[in-house]
Order: structure tokens, then sequence, then C-alpha cells
């Protein structure tokens, strides 16, 4: 007989404002602990020194962390030139310096390599696998090895603000695997110079934004209180960006047990099916009849 599951069965969503010096891992396991969540698990890692929207999925929200991860993210960043980092952000240790400032014009035209389909090498010390370990693993016992360079759509990246020589503000909007720190040490490169990122926010994610999370402070307040659950959003939320299709009566209670059951509407690709507003699955409509490939557990139809 299986062991029973500890914690609450808490679905939904819950948006925060992460804060410098926090993991994500580390937001995640406390924030699961103030609710007593039985399963939880967040959309998009940020590094600790990076700040911004980060989305917790509780329960069933589980199962849409992918549709999430998905999503285009925007990041906002200042890179410092002249200084390139073991970690290519401030957090490491300088091993490269050089005297050259790129002008802003010269900022502007280097850009355009970095939109659309590009290549990325991820830094070194990033969490990509190598032989089975971490990359971060590998570089802090000192051991010498390549990453492979991987596809990265980039929406957009422009200049927000040149505050002084030494630094320049950008802004970018990007697909999933995305390495700011690597956007930054590469554009320093092909500058002809070194850089590095010296802040990174991530300001929205997908249909979630920063301006909208708990702050930190806000998160510990509310769990002190008893009163953090009542800011989960739910499963939906994070399925804005997708399309919906309504099930009937009867093929919501068929959905809801991992069948196909018929929907009113149609749409292409990966959708979402519902009944009276309330979420059932993911999956894909074929002649009329909705395939679940994840199914929400939630209440009954």
């Amino acid at each position: 007989m299986g062991r029973t599951k500890k914690g609450r069965k808490l679905s939904g969503w819950l948006i925060v404002d992460k804060p410098a010096g926090l993991g994500s891992t580390d937001v995640v396991n406390k924030v699961k602990w103030l609710l007593k969540a039985q399963k939880a698990g967040h959309a998009g890692t940020l590094d600790p020194a990076a700040t911004g929207v980060l989305a917790l999925a509780f329960g069933e929200a589980t199962k849409t962390v992918a549709v999430l991860t998905d999503a285009l993210k925007c990041y906002r960043f200042a890179v410092r030139f002249g200084a390139q980092t073991s970690t290519d952000d401030a957090e490491g240790a300088v091993v490269a310096t050089s005297d050259l400032r790129p002008t802003t014009e010269a900022i502007e035209a280097a850009l355009a390599a970095f939109r659309g389909e590009i290549m990325q090498v991820p830094p070194q010390v990033s969490a990509v696998k190598v032989d089975g370990a971490r990359a971060y693993d590998l570089a802090r016992e000192g051991e010498a090895f390549e990453l492979v360079a991987r596809p990265l759509w980039v929406d957009s990246l422009e200049v927000i603000e040149r505050s002084d020589d030494d630094h320049v503000i950008l802004e970018m909007v990007c697909g999933k695997g995305g390495y700011v720190r690597a956007i930054a040490r590469d554009l320093g490169h092909a500058l002809g110079t070194v850089a590095h990122v010296a802040w990174l926010r991530r300001t929205w994610s997908g249909p979630f934004d920063a301006e909208d999370g708990l702050t930190w402070d806000a998160v510990l307040t509310l769990g002190e209180a008893g009163t953090l659950e009542d800011h989960l959003l739910p499963i939906e939320a994070a399925l804005a960006d997708l399309p919906q299709v309504e099930a009937t009566a009867d093929g919501a209670r068929k959905i809801a047990v991992g069948n196909p059951g018929a929907v009113l509407t149609f749409a292409e690709g990966e959708v979402w099916a519902s009944h009276n507003g309330r979420a059932l699955g993911l999956g894909e409509v074929r002649l009329g009849m909705f395939h679940p490939a994840r199914v929400f557990v939630t209440e009954a139809p």
C-alpha cells in the first residue's frame, strides 16, 4: 500500500515578484511550507541575483507549467562593458577586461544579429547538464568542459537607456531556454570588448506581470497570517494565451476521467477544454472531440 502524500491539496498559481538573493527553488520550498501544500513547482528559473516575476504552481496547476515555460518572457537588464566574469554576471570573478566602450549606435547595430532564431552557448555556470552533471557543479570543481550551442527565439531586443559609457539597459522578449547572461557576454564579444550582466529583472512571463506579483515581504506576512491562499489564481490564469474550447456536459464528464469528449467549438494545435468556466484539461481537437493529454482533477463537472 502506497504512502499517503503529506500536505493540503491546493491547486492554483501564486505570482511572486522575486527579490535578489533568493533562488527559485528556495522561493518554492518556502511558499509550499507556508501553504502546507502537497505539490508545488515553478515555471522558469531565475538566478538568485535576478528579480521579477516567478510563477509558482500548486497541485493540478503543475500540469500547466510546460505551457508557461514555452511562453514568451520579457527581461530588462543592464550590460556592463569592460569586464568579463566567470559567471557572466556581477556575482562572478573578473576574468578579462577591456578599455573599449562601444557607442550606442554600434550597440544598436550589433543587436540585429541577436534577434530571431539564434544559436546560444549557455554560461559555464548554468543548470545545463554535461554527462549527467550540472554545469555549475563542474565549473565550481574547476573541471574543463564545453557546452553545445542551443537554439533560442528572440522576439525583440532593444536599447532602453544608455545610462553611461560603461552601461546600457536592454529589453529582450524571448522564448524558453534563453540565458540573458549569454546575450551580454556575446554582445560584448561582437563589439570587440567584454561584458557581463550587471542586473536583471524579468518583467513578465506569459500572461503574468511582475507588477501584479506579491513582494517577498507580503508573501511572508500573508503566510504568517494564514491568508496567503486567498491570493492563489485559478489554473485557467496560465492558459490565457492558448485557444479554449467549450465541452458539452456529457463531453466534460468523459474528459474529466481522461477520455475523449465532445466539444462545441474548434481550435487548432494545443488547446484547453472547459465547461461552465472550469478548466478540464489540455489536449487537441479532432473531428469534434477533445482528446486530453493532461486532465485537471479539481471537482466534479
